[in-house]
């Protein structure tokens, strides 16, 4: 399987802009809890049986107001940073006006142009997600033609795909039922991987957090990046489930 993770400049405003409004965290924290669990989700990958494929956002695919400047460039410094500077990494741009037109352009053009079996795309926002959940995914689209693993508030962390569907609508909100209704309606069946939280919302940092607490309290490896971060930032959950500063 591809693993594609699409990546944008790390820039204030454009990553996480949410969290910054609804949580605890400044502009310049969101910035760096994006490249963290950007890095945590590589690692993933690459532990993985599957082939690395970073689907970089350049000047042609971002706002007027983040085109400026070499986004290419951040994107390689953010994931050579995360990876190493040998690391094997294959780097493509995006290409499209919106979100389901990049993602389909660069699915579509993997599984028909270049003849891949399968296709994963997994949102680099999800530190959770460990080599297990990708190689089951893979794994699960021998089975099925899509396979999504979903995230809070009706979202997907993953979306897999051994065949193209119609993406014109296909990331509407709720984009979970959304991608299933319209594989469904180009008759190809869906399986699900596990659920996951991605960083996007606060309800997915909420469990996120809970989630990094839990693994360290059972002593489980994984998104190190992630949990040094938050722990920095000194940001828990606190009993009436809220954000606190500790």
């Amino acid at each position: 399987m591809i693993v594609v993770v699409p990546v944008a400049p790390p820039r204030d405003g454009l990553v996480l802009s949410s969290l910054v409004e609804q949580s605890p965290l400044s502009a310049a924290e969101a910035v760096s809890l994006y490249e963290v669990t950007v890095a945590d989700v590589l690692w993933a990958v690459a532990s993985s049986g599957g082939d690395l494929l970073v689907n970089y956002r350049d000047a042609d695919t971002l706002p007027d107001a983040y085109a400026d400047g070499d986004p290419e460039a951040e994107v390689r410094a953010l994931v050579l940073d995360a990876l190493g500077e040998d690391a094997e990494v294959r780097f493509e741009r995006q290409v499209g006006s919106s979100r389901a037109a990049r993602v389909g352009n660069t699915v579509t053009h993997l599984l028909e142009r270049e003849g891949a079996d399968s296709v994963g795309v997994l949102e680099p926002i999800a530190p959770l997600v460990a080599r297990t959940e990708i190689d089951g995914a893979a794994m699960s689209l021998r089975r099925h033609d899509v396979v999504l693993g979903p995230a809070e508030r009706g979202r997907t962390y993953f979306a897999g795909f051994a065949e193209p569907i119609d993406f014109t609508d296909a990331y509407a909100t709720p984009e979970l039922s959304t991608l299933a209704q319209q594989a469904t309606d180009d008759s190809l069946g869906v399986g699900f991987a596990p659920m996951l939280p991605t960083v996007a919302t606060p309800t997915g940092l909420q469990a996120t957090i809970a989630g990094l607490e839990a693994r360290q309290a059972a002593d489980r490896s994984g998104a190190e990046a992630t949990a040094a971060l938050i722990d920095d930032l000194g940001i828990a959950v606190g009993a009436d489930g809220d954000f606190e500063r500790v």
